[in-house]
Order: structure tokens, then C-alpha cells, then sequence
């Protein structure tokens, strides 16, 4: 070998050499791995997860947003945190929501051709049946005015099938629902964020068409004993909604007691009753529906923690999830197991007696099921709106590191959303190294919606929110989603992982970094 080609190959050597040694140098000063092995053992050997877990599901039971069974609810999870030894626990009111409405007792059952208790939950803010009735079922195609005119004096006392029968998912019960595996990881993490958007094609109105609030309205001056419906695909599931119209009417008592009964019918049950109706043959119901509806106008809440920071001018880190839920079942997957992780989370820093520099939040919002009211009122109050110039921005805007947020499920961490913030990537990246083992590998510039970290990303604030495996039993806003569909391994990491995330931001030397407002 010359000479030359010598000293070209010991130059290129020692300048990886020293590449090498600055990032063996620089990525590890991003992480506490005494912290992190402190936190692991008291998140995976000590775990409490489950604890909060089966006391929401078990105990405390379904919380729709402004129902009695949340203002239960959220007393118990105020006294949880003071029991933890947070501070600043509160509560704190962001609207004038509306009423309360809680379903007391529901009873339906085929009596004819055939005897058969049916599955079916009321679809919430709707009215209670006039005590037990039984009706004879009929199916009402109800699109058009012309339709509303064809129908007009033949539904009084009926029950009235308002859907197309669904076809069953039969992949998902033949194949069963698989976690991540690495191909698909890979593909999420390297698909690229496309930045021109397609215009939406051209709608043109049908001017005959009715919507569903003037559907409903109808069925109500017909004097409709109760109306049936199903949305799900799925065996043994109802996904539990709303009326149309509850938010034009700010969830008011007269647009409940106003409404007709609505009761969501499990798809198998549904299809059945509507088969044997095609057939020329009568069907017979008998339906009792209680639901409390209340009689003033109340304040929806947040509930928020915290553990205080040294230095007030650091600022705070957010974590937090949706504690309200919908009203079919206690919602162990969505948002049961989010709120157990966070409470975990914050359990997890207080035991090891943390002293963070800055201060670490929780936030439990409700409203997110109706459109992230509770998040998205607590980002305006507290930090404000630079799109707006009628609110601005406010004081604790510069303050806040990042919010991180769970939903989506109670699957384990996979990865992390960087919500198009590449800025973010290096120190997202870095504290997601101790969690390889743990299945925690992946971080992607794709953005997720539908759930509170948007309220801060779309104001410019860094909010993340987990990539999470789906897994059996994750049957969100359904009658089936119970304990039995958690795997509480799972949980124990989420938590874990969550511990360190909003440790490490609350000890990072600079806050995460933001990205432009769109």
C-alpha cells in the first residue's frame, strides 16, 4: 500500500473514530440510565397499573362526559391524586355543557315468531319509553321528504327499524387481530408526510334528502314507540353514540325528554329481526328504557395534578388522557387503560421521590368523545391561540415542554408519532432507547388525530401521542369493552415507558423543540 493511500485511510479512521466517540458521548447525556433502571424496576416489578385499571372499570363503570356516574367518577380520581402526594390537584370547569343524562335500566326482547332477549343499549341524550311497552317492528326506509309523506299516520306505537341489516366481519373473527410485526413497523416509520393535500370532490345536495336530526324529529311527531338501529360490524357489539342533533341543542334537557327512545341493537339481533320482517312475518318487541336526564345546566371538568418543578421558569410537561368514556360498557381499552398509564405514570416519579426541573402535569379530560372539548378549552385558558387574534397568546404558552397523551387502545407502546415535528426527533429518538427490549423501537413523522394531543399540536405546541399495538378485546366505544380484554403486560410498559418520556422532557436542558403553526 503507498504511502498516500496511507494516510487517507488513517485520516477517514480517525474521523469516524472521533464521529463515533462524539454520538457514544452526546446520545447517552440525553439519558438518565440510573433513572431509567430505577424507574423500570418500581414500573415492572411494583406495578400498580392494574390496580387503577380494574378500579375504574370494575367500580366506577361507564362515564359519559356530564353524567352522574363521571361527577362520581372524577371525585374518585381527585382523591387518588392527593392520596399519590400531588399537588395542585383540582378540578377545573371549561363549559357550560348541559344537562346530565345517565341510563339507569334497559330491557328489550323479541317475543315473536320467536322468544328472545336481545342486546341492545339507548343511544345516549334520548328519552325513556313510555314504562314497558310492546310493539309491533316495522322497517321505515326514511330518506326523503316524499318518503316522510308516503310514511305519515303508520308509526304510531311502532318500533321502527331505521337501518340496512350489516354485513359481519368474518376476517377478524377467522384471523384473529395480530400485533405490529417488523415489516409493518418499518413501512409506518418510513412513509413520508405528503405535503400536497387533495382537493375534496364536488358535492351536490340532494334537496328531497332529510337529514338524521329531521328523521328523528319525524319519528317523534308519529308517535314511534322506539326506534332501532345498529352501526356495528362485528358479533356481540354496539357501539354507544349520541343523537343527531344533541350538539346543535347543547346537550339541553328539552332536546332529550324531546327525543324518541333509540336503542343501538347488536348486528346478529338486528339482521334477524329485519330477515323475518322481509319475510312478510310480524315481529313483536317488548322494550323498557330508564334514563335520568337532569333538570339544570351544569359544567363539564378536567381533573389535573401535579409534581412541582425546582424552578418555576423551566416550566411544566403534560401528561394525561380522556377519562370519559362512552356509556355502553366501563371502556377498559378507551380510555380506562390511558387514564390508568398516566395516573401510573405520575405514581411511578412520586415513589422514587423525584425532583424534576420542571414541573410535571397530569391532565384527565372529559369532552373528548364529543369532540375534544375539556383539552382543547384547557390549551386555549392556559396557553391561548396564535391563530387567533382574539385570544393570543397567553403567558404559559412559552412554558410548556410537550404534552403526551394515550388512547387509541390499551396495546403496548411500539413507537411514537413525531406529528411532523422532525425538530423533535433526536431527543424522542434517544429516550426511547432504553425500551428496545420492551418492543419500543419506532418513531415516524406521520401525524395521528382524534384525541387531545391534538388540542396542543394544532396551536403549535409539541403534543405526541403513542403508536400502540392493537390487540383481542380493544372493542372501543362498545358493550364488550371490559377487563377481560386487557393484557395488563401491556399496561406495566406503557406506564413505564410514559415514567421516563415525561421525566426526561421535565430533565432535558432545553424544552422540546416546536414546529411552525400550519
Amino acid at each position: 500500500m503507498n504511502a498516500i493511500l496511507k494516510n487517507k485511510l488513517i485520516r477517514i479512521v480517525s474521523f469516524l473514530v472521533v464521529i463515533m466517540t462524539s454520538f457514544a458521548f452526546v446520545l447517552p447525556s440525553l439519558v438518565d440510565w440510573a433513572m431509567v433502571a430505577r424507574i423500570r424496576e418500581e414500573g415492572l416489578q411494583h406495578s400498580k397499573v392494574m390496580e387503577y385499571e380494574s378500579y375504574i372499570v370494575d367500580v366506577l363503570g361507564a362515564r359519559l362526559t356530564l353524567s352522574k356516574d363521571m361527577q362520581h367518577a372524577q371525585v374518585w380520581a381527585l382523591d387518588e391524586m392527593k392520596k399519590m402526594g400531588l399537588s395542585q390537584v383540582n378540578s377545573e370547569s371549561y363549559m357550560d355543557y348541559g344537562v346530565t343524562w345517565d341510563n339507569e335500566y334497559v330491557s328489550v326482547h323479541m317475543l315473536a315468531p320467536d322468544y328472545s332477549p336481545l342486546t341492545a343499549y339507548p343511544v345516549a341524550y334520548t328519552a325513556s319509553s313510555k314504562g314497558k311497552v310492546n310493539a309491533d317492528a316495522i322497517i321505515v326506509d326514511l330518506q326523503t321528504k316524499d318518503d316522510m309523506d308516503a310514511l305519515r299516520g303508520k308509526l304510531s306505537g311502532k318500533a321502527v327499524l331505521i337501518s340496512n341489516p350489516v354485513a359481519i366481519d368474518l376476517q377478524t373473527l377467522t384471523n384473529g387481530v395480530h400485533r405490529y410485526n417488523n415489516d409493518e413497523l418499518i413501512s409506518i416509520e418510513q412513509t413520508t408526510i405528503v405535503p400536497i393535500k387533495p382537493k375534496p370532490a364536488r358535492v351536490i345536495s340532494n334537496p328531497t334528502a332529510i337529514t338524521a336530526v329531521e328523521r328523528i324529529a319525524f319519528l317523534k311527531s308519529e308517535n314511534v314507540a322506539v326506534v332501532l338501529q345498529t352501526d356495528g360490524n362485528r358479533l356481540g357489539i354496539v357501539p354507544a353514540y349520541s343523537r343527531p342533533g344533541v350538539r346543535e341543542d347543547g346537550w339541553s334537557a328539552a332536546g332529550m325528554q324531546n327525543s324518541v327512545p333509540i336503542l343501538a341493537v347488536t348486528p346478529e339481533h338486528y339482521n334477524r329481526m329485519y330477515r323475518i320482517l322481509k319475510r312478510g312475518i310480524g315481529v313483536k318487541i317488548e322494550v323498557e328504557i330508564r334514563n335520568k336526564i337532569g333538570d339544570k345546566v351544569e359544567q363539564a371538568m378536567n381533573l389535573v395534578g401535579e409534581i412541582p418543578g425546582k424552578d418555576p421558569k423551566e416550566g411544566v410537561v403534560m401528561v394525561g388522557a380522556h377519562f370519559d368514556t362512552w356509556h355502553g360498557s366501563p371502556n377498559a381499552s378507551d380510555n380506562s387503560s390511558g387514564c390508568a398509564v398516566a395516573l401510573e405514570a405520575m405514581r411511578i416519579l412520586k415513589t422514587l421521590g423525584v425532583k424534576p426541573k420542571r414541573t410535571i402535569r397530569i391532565a384527565l379530560w372529559s369532552g373528548e368523545e364529543q369532540g375534544l372539548y375539556g383539552s382543547r378549552a384547557y390549551v386555549k385558558k392556559h396557553f391561548g391561540d396564535p391563530r387567533n387574534s382574539s385570544i393570543g397568546v397567553k403567558p404559559e404558552y412559552d412554558l410548556l415542554s410537550a404534552y403526551f397523551n394515550q388512547d387509541y387502545g390499551a396495546g403496548q407502546y411500539r413507537g411514537i408519532y413525531l406529528q411532523g415535528n422532525e425538530a423533535a426527533r433526536p431527543m424522542l429518538t434517544a429516550w426511547m432507547e432504553p425500551f428496545h427490549d420492551l418492543g419500543m423501537t419506532m418513531v415516524s413523522n406521520q401525524s395521528l388525530g382524534s384525541t387531545d394531543h391534538v388540542s396542543f399540536d394544532e396551536v403549535g405546541l409539541p403534543g405526541f401521542q403513542f403508536l400502540q399495538d392493537r390487540t383481542p378485546g380493544t372493542a372501543g366505544h362498545t358493550n364488550l369493552d371490559y377487563l377481560e380484554g386487557i393484557q395488563p403486560e401491556d399496561l406495566m410498559k406503557n406506564a413505564t415507558i410514559m415514567a421516563s418520556y415525561i421525566y426526561h422532557a421535565a430533565m432535558a436542558d432545553e424544552k422540546i423543540p416546536r414546529k411552525s403553526i400550519q
